[in-house]
């Protein structure tokens, strides 16, 4: 008698295929296989056109360009500024961010008339678009004539301050960590609801002060929703763009041109399309360095 399909020549059953181990397999292809297309396809055209002259003004400069686009980006003084401040932008939004969120998480877990409705309005700024935000900030609190704080100025006598053309890039900062600050909170205060109560009322009654339960036990405990804000906060304060454009569209100069702003205005402003590819890639690669470091040192604590 012949061996049936689902048998094999010694008798036994045949191991099931792939697709009949998963048969769900099939349902998520088509949205696995639109989403490699959505993110591969324009990686492919920004490596392609990194390597040719490529501007929108002169369609007779083309042809191949070697690493040439590379070399004027990295010999462009500019370049240097907008990483260097992309870092200080990073580095300031990051340590205010978790510095203030990590006291107010700590703050609004006590009880007091009102925390619900205090929690809310913490949490509501990180809603609003950039754009709104950057725009309120300018035309609302920071004008010098218009602004909330020039008009406290005035009523106290002093001159008013114009933040974007003296403190361009602290202002920018500003404005991005009362964005980002929310967020961090959210996060953060979650952690601090999670905290073992018996262990603070152990030491408590071991005569431990305020001070000593949040350095020693509040703190450790807060290490790894700490590390996971830092985490997804880099990947997205790497790409501020909306802020630095409605505010100072990256001056007064470049002090306030970061790398987004830099490939915006090679590409937009200048139509080098060739050089903003370059840079694209250079900030591609910047990003991947940055977020596998900060992957596998979230994995090591979640590890402990």
């Amino acid at each position: 008698m012949a061996a049936s399909a689902g048998e094999n020549v010694m008798g036994g059953t045949a191991a099931p295929t792939v697709a009949a181990r998963r048969p769900g397999s099939w349902l998520v292809m088509p949205s696995v296989g639109v989403l490699l297309i959505w993110m591969i396809v324009p990686l492919v055209m920004t490596v392609w056109f990194s390597f040719r002259f490529y501007n929108l003004l002169d369609p007779s400069v083309h042809g191949f360009a070697g690493l040439d686009n590379y070399t004027y980006l990295v010999t462009d003084p500019n370049f240097w500024v907008s990483l260097r401040n992309t870092m200080v932008l990073l580095v300031a939004v990051l340590v205010i961010t978790v510095g203030l969120g990590t006291l107010l998480a700590v703050l609004f877990n006590q009880p007091f008339p009102g925390r619900n409705v205090a929690r809310v309005l913490a949490i509501s700024p990180f809603f609003v678009m950039p754009t709104v935000s950057a725009l309120l900030w300018k035309n609302l609190l920071m004008h010098p004539i218009y602004g909330v704080f020039g008009v406290v100025a005035h009523t106290f006598g002093l001159q008013p301050v114009d933040w974007f053309a003296q403190y361009p890039l602290a202002s920018v900062i500003t404005i991005v960590s009362w964005e980002w600050l929310p967020f961090a909170l959210l996060i953060l205060l979650t952690a601090v609801q999670s905290l073992d109560q018996e262990q603070r009322e152990a030491a408590r009654m071991d005569g431990a002060g305020v001070i000593a339960q949040f350095f020693f036990i509040t703190l450790p405990h807060l290490s790894r929703a700490i590390s996971v804000v830092i985490m997804i906060e880099t990947i997205f304060l790497l790409t501020i763009f909306a802020e630095i454009f409605v505010t100072t569209s990256g001056g007064p100069g470049n002090a306030t041109t970061n790398l987004a702003f830099l490939i915006y205005s090679r590409a937009l402003l200048q139509f080098d399309i060739g050089g903003a590819s370059a840079g694209g890639v250079v900030a591609i690669i910047l990003a991947n360095i940055v977020a596998i470091f900060l992957v596998r040192s979230v994995a090591r604590r979640l590890e402990v």
